[in-house]
């Protein structure tokens, strides 16, 4: 019997030995008998093998080779689409997120794990590897989560500030890390916007240079759950950023501003400068009049330009960020007591970007060299 592995030359000799027998008279049979084989794969041979010749055998092998290898081909790029759209759901630049992608993809296409990493790019040692946790991970997280439960609008670098203020040693890498794989969203930024700024320069504001040296005043409005209007007082220190009072009535006159600025005068000494914008409170003739005999110097922004009194309206939005965005005031003495401790936080606990995430007047005594310059400079 002859192989079935033939080769197509083989099996072209063998066709045109059948052809010389059948002219003879013998039949098919007989004729595939003398060559090895029966009816069957004689016809089989025919019907594939009928009316070539070698060297066209030859070819069309070599084509169904090169059949076969472009079937493999466009088989393995369809498989690394289906791993790619699988895993297509965010960037794998980490190599827990490609072990994670390539744990998905092993599962549900159900492709080896070798070609799951050589689709994602990630090193098989690597993928094999099995992390190990820090010790103090589990601790770490469930404090970062606290902080962003109980902070809701502070992003990962203030998180950072408040975990090393509570005796953490951590990297802010490590904190994003952490705050990342636990879903935790960071607040959205502000969009720039542009301004039209006057030709005469009347834009250029004194900028504070030492505390003391330019103090902020500004109004604030807001409602009871009883849909009542309360008023605050704002007063702050540009330089130092610390609060310095937050007066809340129902209503607020000139003679209210008066009296707290008089209660400040007493405690901290009169400032230089204070700066305001052009409310009546502010500018009437009582206050002004007072202000001068003491020796403060008066600083009031063009009308209908607020951006002149940055530093208190940056101050009034995080009031409104983190506060009053987040409480609900049943009555004014509540709002009193809830927006009193929220400045007693903001003054010593929560933390300042442009301080160097510190806090504008914290109750411990830092060294000098972690502490802003006007801390350096009241010490001295």
């Amino acid at each position: 019997m002859m192989s079935k592995r033939a080769k197509p030359e083989e099996i072209i000799a063998k066709l045109r030995e059948v052809e010389v027998r059948l002219s003879r008279g013998e039949t098919a049979g007989q004729a595939a008998g003398a060559i090895g084989v029966t009816e069957q794969p004689y016809y089989r041979w025919r019907k594939e093998y009928g009316g070539l010749q070698v060297d066209q055998a030859k070819r069309m092998k070599d084509i169904e080779i090169e059949n076969r290898r472009l079937r493999k081909a466009v088989s393995d790029l369809t498989l690394d689409n289906q791993i790619l759209k699988e895993v297509l759901s965010g960037k794998l630049l980490s190599p827990s997120r490609k072990r994670e992608a390539v744990d998905h993809v092993v599962e549900t296409l159900g492709v080896s794990e070798r070609r799951a990493c050589h689709v994602v790019r990630q090193h098989r040692a690597t993928q094999r590897r099995v992390p190990t946790p820090r010790a103090d991970e589990a601790a770490l997280t469930d404090a970062i989560v606290a902080l962003a439960e109980r902070f809701g609008r502070y992003g990962y670098r203030r998180v950072t500030a408040l975990l090393r203020a509570g005796g953490w040693r951590v990297s802010a890498g490590r904190v994003y890390r952490i705050w990342r794989r636990e879903g935790l969203k960071v607040p959205m930024r502000q969009p720039k916007r542009g301004r039209l700024w006057l030709n005469d320069g009347s834009c250029v504001r004194l900028r504070p240079a030492h505390k003391g040296h330019v103090w902020s005043y500004y109004f604030v409005q807001h409602r009871t759950h009883d849909g009542k209007v309360f008023r605050m007082l704002c007063v702050i220190d540009e330089y130092t950023r610390e609060c310095l009072a937050i007066r809340v009535e129902r209503k607020l006159r000139s003679s209210d501003v008066l009296d707290v600025l008089g209660e400040l005068f007493v405690g901290h000494g009169p400032p230089e400068h204070i700066r305001s914008d052009n409310g009546p409170e502010f500018i009437a003739t009582v206050l002004r009049d007072w202000l001068q005999r003491i020796g403060v110097k008066t600083l009031y922004i063009e009308p209908g330009s607020p951006w002149e009194n940055s530093y208190c309206e940056s101050f009034n939005s995080k009031l409104r960020d983190e506060l009053l965005a987040r409480e609900i005031f049943y009555d004014l003495r509540e709002s009193k007591a809830l927006i009193e401790a929220w400045r007693h936080h903001y003054n010593t606990r929560r933390p300042h970007s442009s301080l160097n995430y510190l806090p504008p007047a914290p109750k411990a005594i830092l060294p000098a060299a972690f502490m802003p310059p006007y801390y350096v400079e009241a010490a001295a």
